[in-house]
């Protein structure tokens, strides 16, 4: 094949101009993300319409929206908002018979207050069940009347270590952390308010929680996350009255996706009945994400759809009837591809693609790939290679994802692409702690920060060089947040092994970084950063934690190395970045520095991101001799 074009920044880093479908529940409307004021805002059109017919419902021309919600009254929407990346996150309504009008905040709050999680009330239409923090440290969860605002305590939150999940009538159900971090699931008595214990899951292998969580439409049941008595993550239905357990889907070998709780973008995990909250289908992790269908009903609709792509059914919605459905694909090289199926009558069309200006045949094929850690654990992950390029000794770059524990997967990365297309090999792994891997995986991580997790990254590159893909001499980092601690521990474990670094709002202090969340977030801590590094209130642990952070080992540093971070950044605050760049430069040592004085915990901002990556084109150009254009930014 011929080499492919140079594409631009702004074509990788543009708004799409279509995202985020999803139809009405009477089946009568679309709404979906496209520009609108500068930004990503809500757009509302009729079922047959196009978009020239569309109206656009929501105005805000300073940050653009990700996340919003059809009610049960075709009058109103909802969505999700904050200020600047800080996560103060609002729940504002729309008047879709006043589309002009303002948006309503129904959820007026003091700063550091938040809402998590949006769900309908089937026993109380008209309203929405909410969860946030009025109270500065307790998550409660409120009622609130979608048009008149009222708001109403629905469960008040007894502990910084506890929350609730519902059911279909709004009846509480109890999620808890013990002592020793075990998580309890439990029955609340609506009288006395006694919780009876249901189900426990061990805590290390659960470190952001249990997912799924939620209550079985008929409130009998409880649906979850669980390893059930092997090192695969299954779905699992516990019975309320008896506790007896049985396995909804479980898949040899593969592990439930929990992506989605790293926050808004993932892909759904379960796919459920908007007729009756069914669960219809559930999303498992392998070499590409693997649906498994549940409901027998449901996989005459599956077939149809999955035919409509050669990708993977990335979110799904329908009508109250299940007839009408919006499908969206998650593809390596054609990415959000949106199809609307018609399943009474077979039919079904294309709404959009939303990213027209970019050629499937122009970008890299992602391939999935294996090989065992030294110590022998085996590890996944991906390779994409540059089209037109013979792929042997190629500048390489490592590119690492957050959490820690989150994981890579199959499909369309902006950034992925970028960095094929300017001529590097682009590897990714999912290194021990990773999730979606199994029990083994994720716990093999524990004690293992700048350690054997960096290990894995090293293992993984020097498998590229020993395959002859990579050039031993031009091998790059680069990460956010936890990935931007990884390529911040790569210059300081490792200082001679990579030619340039590029660190995103990554934690150079893991003490600091701790002290520094929002204090609501420090109870949760127990299995994860205290469990998985240390916690810093010991002593003896806070040495240790200083002993894994960069800045400790800041004399060590003589890669070239760019920062990036936003100012409001609320989870690795600002300082976590600051602090490398001044010791560096008090050394003399040049270090690249970017801050986005309108962004949190990574770049939303379509200029702001092309900015980043401008940036860290010319920067990996210039360290690892890979293609640029000719702007070089300031």
């Amino acid at each position: 094949m011929p080499r492919a074009r140079l594409i631009d920044v702004d074509e990788f880093y543009a708004d799409p101009v279509f995202a985020g479908a999803s139809i009405s529940p009477n089946g009568k409307r679309i709404a979906y993300l496209a520009p609108a004021h500068g930004r990503l805002n809500v757009w509302v059109r009729g079922i047959e319409e196009e978009h020239s017919d569309a109206v656009c419902v929501t105005h805000d021309a300073r940050r653009g929206i990700k996340a919003y919600y059809w009610t049960d009254d075709p009058r109103w929407l909802l969505y999700l908002q904050d200020t600047d990346g800080n996560e103060d996150w609002h729940l504002y309504r729309v008047d879709l018979d006043a589309p002009d009008e303002p948006a309503v905040d129904l959820t007026p709050m003091d700063p550091g207050s938040r809402v998590l999680g949006v769900e309908r009330m089937r026993s109380r239409p008209g309203t929405v069940l909410v969860s946030m923090n009025r109270r500065p440290l307790f998550f409660d969860a409120f009622r609130i009347e979608v048009a008149t605002g009222d708001i109403t305590l629905h469960r008040e939150n007894p502990s910084m270590t506890s929350g609730f999940f519902f059911g279909p009538g709004g009846e509480a159900f109890s999620m808890a952390m013990a002592d020793d971090g075990t998580w309890e699931f439990g029955a609340i008595d609506e009288k006395t308010g006694a919780t009876r214990v249901i189900r426990r899951c061990a805590g290390p292998e659960h470190p952001v929680g249990v997912h799924p969580t939620q209550v079985t439409p008929d409130g009998k049941g409880l649906l979850l996350g669980a390893y059930h008595d092997g090192d695969d993550l299954s779905l699992v239905r516990v019975d309320v009255a008896t506790g007896e357990e049985t396995v909804i889907a479980a898949l040899p070998g593969h592990s439930l996706c929990t992506a989605e709780a790293a926050g808004q973008g993932a892909p759904a995990m379960l796919f459920t009945s908007e007729r009756t909250g069914e669960v219809l289908a559930a999303r498992f992790v392998g070499d590409r994400p693997i649906i498994k269908v549940i409901d027998p009903e449901f996989a005459d609709v599956y077939t149809a759809i999955a035919k409509l792509s050669d990708g993977v059914l990335g979110s799904l919605s329908s009508d109250n009837e299940c007839r009408r459905w919006v499908a969206t694909f998650i593809d390596d090289r054609e990415p959000g591809l949106t199809y609307l199926y018609d399943h009474d009558t077979g039919e079904s069309r294309l709404l959009f693609r939303p990213y027209p200006n970019l050629d499937p045949a122009e970008l890299a094929p992602m391939t999935p790939v294996s090989f065992p850690a030294r110590d022998g654990l085996p590890l996944h992950g991906y390779l994409t290679l540059p089209v037109g390029v013979e792929p042997a000794g190629l500048p390489l770059v490592l590119v690492v994802h957050g959490g820690p524990w989150y994981h890579d997967t199959w499909g369309y990365n902006p950034q992925v692409q970028l960095l094929a297309n300017r001529g590097y090999a682009v590897l990714q792994v999912n290194f021990r702690g990773s999730s979606g891997y199994g029990k083994r995986h994720i716990t093999a991580a524990i004690g293992e920060f700048a350690g054997a997790m960096h290990d894995d990254l090293i293992d993984a590159a020097n498998w590229a060089i020993e395959r002859g893909y990579a050039d031993p001499a031009h091998v790059g980092i680069y990460g956010g947040s936890y990935g931007g601690y990884s390529a911040l521990v790569a210059v300081t474990v490792t200082p001679d092994y990579f030619a340039a670094a590029v660190d995103y709002c990554g934690i150079s202090s893991l003490p600091n970084f701790m002290r520094t969340l929002p204090e609501f977030l420090h109870p949760s801590l127990k299995n994860n950063f205290y469990l998985y590094c240390g916690d810093p209130a010991d002593p003896a642990q806070e040495a240790d934690l200083l002993a894994r952070s960069p800045i400790t080992m800041v004399d060590r540093i003589r890669t070239p190395l760019l920062i990036a971070q936003g100012a409001n950044d609320v989870r690795v605050v600002k300082a976590e970045s600051d602090n490398i760049v001044e010791a560096l430069r008090e050394r003399g040592v040049p270090v690249e520095y970017i801050v986005a004085d309108d962004e949190g915990h990574g770049f939303a901002n379509r200029e702001n991101r092309t900015t980043l990556y401008r940036a860290m084109e010319h920067f990996f150009a210039e360290h690892l001799s890979g293609r640029t254009s000719m702007r070089r930014p300031a």
